[in-house]
């Protein structure tokens, strides 16, 4: 399972941080093409990619807004564009493919369960804030869940799929979520390579623990042999430690300011591409390369950024 190349893929702006939290979390068009193309420029082979309300921060599945910074992309660089299809909590399935269903990328994320997906602790972090959707759209994860039955993921894998050439990043927040993966293996309804995201650190999801990740790549490994990659994602101040941990057992690795807003103890990261930097560092220390974004397509066999409809 060791890779012989690390894949480091960049999550730009996502849907759980709010702008009270970083001047530096982008949210106009201008600003996440900017940060995904210097995230690039720094090493990351593939972009995952949410959109903003330019207006005021919000999470939104408008696709028009996701092609006011798709296309300058995929200009500028050659990375592999990985559009989200889980949007965020409040937004309806048909909100959250409207998006990738009419870009026709090479990757979507996949999350492979339903599951209380908790983001209210946050509130008590912040005495003020920007906007009033902010604390609403955290507290309202209290009494929410985050919804992709099998009936969904059904609809994702054959509308994105089938439908549009995408492979995915299958986001497993927990055990339960590897053994759903392999239902649909098994079903011949997804093929390998697969490119699963362990996600740690998540409130509703699997803890953070070091032995976590030990234990979700042990249950990867006795489902899916040598016919996956992973890759580690850690949640706020876990990630670079998971992550780099997560390459040293033979995986990839994935960073940004969707995942953690710091570059250390109390210190806010300025862009993207500052932990695209840092996690190269650290790879390049362990005597690791890098791989680039046609490097990762060979690796996922993915259909090439000439496929797409951006």
């Amino acid at each position: 399972m060791a890779a012989r190349k690390v894949i480091i893929t960049c999550a730009v702006t996502g849907s759980i941080h709010t702008p009270t939290m970083s001047p530096h979390l982008p949210v106009t068009p201008d600003e996440i093409a900017g940060q995904a193309i210097a995230a690039a420029e720094a090493g990351a082979a593939i972009l995952h990619l949410h959109a903003r309300d330019p207006k005021d921060g919000r999470p939104s599945p408008d696709p028009d807004i996701f092609f006011r910074f798709l296309p300058r992309i995929r200009q500028a660089t050659d990375a592999v564009i990985n559009i989200t299809t889980g949007g965020s909590s409040a937004m309806t399935l048909d909100e959250r493919l409207a998006a990738p269903l009419r870009a026709a990328p090479e990757m979507c994320s996949l999350n492979m369960g339903s599951m209380n997906f908790g983001l209210f602790p946050l509130v008590e972090r912040y005495p003020d804030w920007q906007h009033d959707w902010e604390p609403r759209l955290l507290e309202n994860t209290r009494d929410t869940i985050f919804k992709n039955t099998f009936k969904d993921i059904e609809d994702i894998l054959e509308r994105l799929g089938k439908g549009c050439g995408a492979r995915f990043e299958f986001e497993c927040y927990d055990v339960g979520h590897l053994y759903t993966l392999a239902h649909f293996r098994d079903r011949g309804l997804v093929e390998g390579p697969l490119f699963i995201q362990f996600v740690l650190g998540v409130l509703g999801g699997i803890g953070p623990e070091p032995e976590n990740l030990i234990h979700m790549k042990g249950i990867a490994d006795r489902l899916f042999g040598r016919d996956y990659r992973f890759s580690v994602l850690g949640a706020g101040r876990f990630q670079m430690p998971l992550v780099t941990m997560g390459a040293i057992l033979g995986g990839h690795v994935r960073v940004g300011l969707e995942d953690s807003l710091t570059l250390g103890r109390g210190q806010l990261a300025t862009s993207n591409a500052e932990q695209v930097r840092r996690i190269r560092a650290i790879l390049e220390a362990l005597s690791l390369e890098v791989a680039s974004p046609d490097e990762a397509r060979a690796m996922l066999h993915l259909k090439g950024g000439d496929k797409v409809a951006f």
